[in-house]
Order: structure tokens, then sequence, then C-alpha cells
């Protein structure tokens, strides 16, 4: 069974004088069995922040068996209880509502068991004042043997001066993903953001990409992430074929300019060695996500968000294709 009862959090540091210097998190400890998973627990650390804080870098570092982790800031007031491990429907814990009340920090490889999310100088994250980060952490110990973690998270700040640029979120997701036996697959979404951008903005999409990262399981092959303009032509923005436990994100460099763009597609690849179908879920299922930051000053996200079948097959050889339609959403990331 793993532990909760006794998960604490630990701050590291709280001693410097620097409210610049790095703060660092303890939490857990983990007790998970051997060949258990479990997907219900959430994590909360409150900052303590009585001033905005700006975030260039996150470091987490893990261990074995800590499978993933989406972390949110929020306000204190949101998901109310103690700091620490807690069961996520407790407190009713969601991830869109999480990233509604507050906003996206950072997100980790599959399995990775150390990743540091760094922004180029002077590009940050905003977390506001009075706000604690939020997580659903996903264990999973695949070994024989019984695992403890004792994971913990840094973030660094940087004053407000040295602010040039403030990022906000872009998630897709395709959910309507099935893989079929002993055959290779790529599921392709495209979502079109200019008709929404021009609702809010009275303009074409015109922002900039600073960050990719994808997040699929063992049968993943490749994340490809391509900006297509209104006449259809299509340009890479990111793409990975890192494996699990491999980080699976980074930097754009230079960051790519929507100007021009009217849509994003992203497509995930897989090998199903398998003789059954495989779909969207935890486990021995799969997913087909991305994560981005960009300096609009909205939230974008969508894709597939429910659990449909996909469309349109191909086959071409030992490949299935399939393609399904976007749903696309934004809410303003400044409120």
């Amino acid at each position: 069974m793993t532990r909760l009862a006794v998960c604490a959090i630990a701050f590291l540091g709280c001693a410097s004088p620097d409210p610049f210097a790095a703060r660092t998190y303890e939490f857990g400890p983990f007790d998970v069995a051997a060949g258990e998973e479990v997907t219900k627990t959430c994590v909360q650390i409150t900052l303590d922040n009585d001033d905005d804080l700006f975030i260039n870098t996150i470091d987490l570092e893990t261990g074995p068996g800590f499978h993933h982790s989406n972390w949110f800031f929020v306000p204190e007031t949101v998901f109310r209880g103690d700091d620490g491990a807690f069961d996520c429907d407790d407190r009713g814990f969601n991830e869109a509502v999480a990233a509604v009340f507050g906003g996206v920090l950072f997100a980790q490889s599959t399995q990775s068991t150390r990743e540091i999310q760094q922004f180029p100088d002077g590009v940050v994250i905003k977390v506001p004042q009075k706000s604690k980060l939020v997580s659903q952490v996903h264990l999973l110990n695949s070994s024989d043997a019984a695992l403890q973690i004792r994971p913990r998270i840094t973030v660094q700040p940087v004053p407000e001066t040295a602010v040039a640029t403030v990022l906000a979120a872009v998630s897709f997701q395709n959910q309507a993903i099935a893989l079929p036996g002993n055959m290779q697959s790529d599921f392709t979404v495209e979502c079109d953001l200019s008709e929404r951008h021009q609702e809010l903005f009275s303009r074409a999409p015109d922002f900039k990409l600073f960050y990719g990262l994808a997040h699929y399981h063992e049968l993943g092959t490749k994340l490809t992430i391509e900006a297509i303009t209104p006449e259809g032509v299509a340009a890479p923005v990111f793409t990975t074929e890192n494996r699990v436990g491999d980080a699976m994100g980074g930097p754009l460099d230079p960051p790519f300019d929507m100007t021009g763009y009217a849509k994003l597609r992203f497509s995930c690849e897989y090998f199903n060695p398998r003789a059954e179908t495989v779909r969207w879920g935890t486990g021995d299922q799969e997913m087909c996500v991305f994560l981005a930051f960009s300096d609009s000053t909205f939230n974008w996200g969508g894709g597939v968000i429910s659990e449909i079948e996909p469309e349109n097959p191909v086959q071409e050889g030992n490949t299935m294709h399939f393609t399904n339609s976007c749903t696309v959403l934004a809410n303003d990331a400044q409120r």
C-alpha cells in the first residue's frame, strides 16, 4: 500500500535572506508496493508568497516509480486543506479546474527521474501572491520490490525588474486513440486557433511558442507539432522521438512565431506489439498530450477531450492513420 498519512512538505533553505534564492520543497515519502499503481494521490505545497513570484526555472527530482506529474499554481483558497499528500477526490481536485483558477507551472516527462524546465533569461511564469502548488502524481512500481520515493521540487524566482516576457500555457490532448494490435499507428488532430484569436484580439494569431513537451507511454514512438498557414502550408514547431524515461521536452530555440499561421496540428505515433487494442488511459494504456508555453496573454488548450473512437482510418502498409476534429479552448491567463 502507498503510505499517505505521514506525507509532509519540507521547505529547505527558508532561512535565506535572499527573496530570489531557489526554493526547494521535499514531499513524501511515498511507499509503493511491488506492482502497485497509484493515480488518485495529490500533493499540495503552500508557497507563503506575499508578493508575486516570477519563476524562470523548475527542477523536479523524483526517482524510480514516480511515473508522471502535472503541476499547477492556484490561490491558497482553492482545494482547501493541509499541505502534503491527500486523496484527490477528497478535495475535488481536477486539472482543468486548477488551470482555470490558476495556471500550469510544470509537467514531468514520463518516468523521468529528474527534469529541469528552464526558460531563457527574462522569460518567466508569473505565480500570483498567496498561491500554492498542487499536483496529481502518478506512481507506478513495475519492479518486484517495494520502493520508497522521496521527491523534491525546486523553483527559481527572479526579480520583476529582470522580467521581459511572461508565459501562459498551451495544452492539447487527443483522447481518441485506439492502437490496433501488431501495427504502427498515428493519430492526428488539427486545431484552428485563428477564429477564437480573432474574436478575442481582433487579429490573427501572433504569439510566440517558447517551450514544448510531449506525454505518451511505453508504446509511443514520436510526437510532432506543426503550424499551418491559412493556405495549408505546414512548418515544424516541435518534435521528439524520446522514449519513456528520457526528457521529452525543452525550449524552442528560437521561439516559434505564430504570425502568419492559423492552426496547430499535432500527431502521436505508436507501435503496438500486443494482440489487443490499446486505448487512452493509465497503466498499460496510452496517452497523447503536448504542453507548450507561449507569450500570449491567454491560455490555449483543447483537442479531443473525451474518450471517443478515432476517425477517418487509412491504412498504408502496416500503419494505420487516424484524424479527429479539434475543440479549441482559451481563457485569460492574466485574470
